[in-house]
């Protein structure tokens, strides 16, 4: 005879009620980290939790207002709006000036999503203390909150789950829940059920739980590769996004986008998102590539790169796989320099080895009479009054002048680029 499922689904049920519960996040929650001492002084600040899904941004929230005995409201930008926003503002009000200074915690859910008016709603709200806002988001803020709003909230970043701290929230989903504790759950490779999830708490407990709806059997359940791939609906692809697989294969996809490989660089990049990797991760990755790799051999390269970017960003998956299969396939079959790269890491090995050398003279600004009469400005000759747009002068310090950092290769239109400095730098070995 099966078990009785609850209506509750496990996620919820498995919900941490306190902070010895709470899975994850050590560089947050952990002894004297940021809100280890929230927690142990009975503060709280607005705040911003940016991380995938199912890091614990709720679970988090949730427990922070529970600490300091505040009003929860719990918001998601998807479904809400300026009126929405408003109408739980004046509550906050109310309560914080007639309800014995009661604090409201307003918990906005996918944060990113609410435009610029939406967000400026909450400024006025924040900075007077009506409530403490705490934003979730998988978004980068620096792109998707306001600055106003960023300045008077602090920023902590949430990671996914490592695979030791998924496979101890599996163990206390199996012992403490009283449904499946009830019934016998096997697997024939757990680690697999653990690599499905991604690090997202709730991706393996709502798994894990519905194995167990497709699979059971007068109270046992067998686990098995063939009942994983039911319940999460797609074939597992062997690519672990907090594991060594995760390493390997990214960097087998960005060494045959830099061997010019464009077959193997596809292969490689549909390998990761036939295994759940964020898109953004992967052009992210094809931006540094982009300068790192190809500079300015094909200049092109960074503006499709970010092009890509803003593009995956804006219509997402599965769309997104046809503009990162474009971008991939054009870095990986044009010309290659690295001679950008090689040049900033030159300078800044200078830098921490030398010291700071003063700005020649003539390089200053002179803004003010007693800095022209100290020679602030003297002997500067502006490039645009000579023919070609261009006159030798020295534009390092004095101490650094047989110094050369960038050296272009002969590849696309870097060549061009090493002729013209070869042409204005006579004493250079361009």
């Amino acid at each position: 005879m099966s078990a009785t499922l609850p209506e509750i689904p496990l996620a919820e049920r498995l919900r941490p009620q306190s902070m010895d519960d709470y899975v994850g996040q050590r560089h947050l929650v952990g002894k004297g980290k940021p809100i280890f001492q929230m927690i142990s002084r009975g503060t709280l600040f607005s705040m911003i939790f940016w991380g995938p899904p199912g890091s614990g941004k709720t679970t988090l929230a949730r427990m922070l207002s529970k600490n300091i005995r505040a009003k929860f409201e719990q918001i998601s930008a998807v479904s809400s709006g300026v009126k929405d926003v408003r109408q739980l503002i004046d509550q906050a009000r109310k309560r914080r000036y007639e309800l014995e200074m009661l604090q409201t915690v307003l918990f906005i859910d996918e944060i990113h999503r609410f435009n610029k008016a939406q967000q400026d709603a909450l400024l006025q709200a924040v900075e007077q203390g009506d409530i403490i806002l705490i934003g979730a988001t998988t978004e980068n803020p620096s792109f998707e909150i306001i600055p106003p709003l960023r300045s008077r909230a602090r920023t902590y970043v949430l990671n996914p789950l490592t695979i030791e701290e998924l496979s101890s929230l599996l163990d206390r989903a199996l012992i403490e829940d009283k449904y499946l504790a009830s019934i016998t759950v096997e697997f024939e490779d757990r680690d697999m059920l653990i690599a499905y999830s991604g690090g997202d708490a709730r991706s393996l407990l709502n798994g894990l739980e519905m194995c167990c709806i497709l699979a059971e059997e007068n109270g046992r359940v067998l686990i098995t590769q063939t009942v994983l791939e039911e319940a999460f609906q797609r074939a597992f692809a062997k690519y672990d996004k907090g594991g060594e697989e995760h390493y390997n294969i990214i960097s087998a996809f960005i060494k045959s986008v830099r061997g010019s490989d464009p077959d193997a660089a596809v292969y490689w990049m549909a390998r990761m998102l036939e295994g759940g990797e964020d898109p953004l991760f992967i052009a992210r990755r094809l931006i540094i590539l982009a300068s790192e790799d190809i500079g300015n051999a094909d200049p092109n390269a960074l503006l499709l790169a970010t092009a890509c970017y803003q593009a995956v960003h804006a219509i997402g998956m599965p769309e997104a796989r046809i503009v990162l299969s474009q971008a991939t396939t054009y870095l990986a079959s044009t010309q290659k320099s690295n001679a950008s790269y090689m040049a900033i890491n030159a300078a800044m090995k200078d830098v921490r080895e030398f010291p700071p050398y003063a700005v020649p003279l003539h390089l200053r600004n002179a803004p003010t009479g007693l800095m022209k009469s100290q020679g602030y400005g003297k002997g500067y000759r502006y490039a645009h009054d000579y023919p070609g747009h261009f006159i030798a002068q020295e534009y390092l310090p004095d101490e650094m002048q047989q110094r050369q950092y960038y050296k272009p290769t002969d590849e696309g239109r870097e060549q061009r680029i090493r002729e013209r400095l070869r042409n204005l730098w006579e004493k250079r070995s361009y």
